[in-house]
């Protein structure tokens, strides 16, 4: 189980990667970083793909999700000197709770 929550957290580096190249690439116009976000989000995928197999996609997705938005947000804050209010780091916060119980509790049922 170790090595499917390592893929899954691959597959987040990459997707959080390919989205940190977004503003580089200029609407598509700059090919090496163009490039580079193609792998970075075909990687993701292909990824993802070992994890489904062991994990529900609903787990998967929402700690993938979860996981890349934190990411971005803080990213985004430190490379692209975005803001982030108070509200925002709350509700990131609460983003990470959130999957941390949704991954604690995803193989009990009621």
């Amino acid at each position: 189980m170790i090595k499917t929550y390592f893929f899954l957290f691959a597959a987040v580096l990459c997707e959080v990667a390919g989205t940190m190249l977004l503003p580089i690439t200029q609407n598509f116009t700059k090919l090496i970083p163009s490039s580079i976000l193609a792998i970075c989000y075909l990687s993701a995928f292909y990824l993802l793909t070992f994890v489904v197999d062991k994990i529900p996609i609903a787990i998967v997705y929402a700690t993938w999700s979860g996981l890349g938005i934190f990411s971005i947000a803080i990213l985004g804050y430190v490379f692209f000197k975005q803001t982030l209010n108070w509200q925002t780091i709350l509700g990131l916060f609460i983003i990470i709770v959130g999957i941390i119980v949704v991954n604690t509790y995803s193989g009990k049922t009621i």
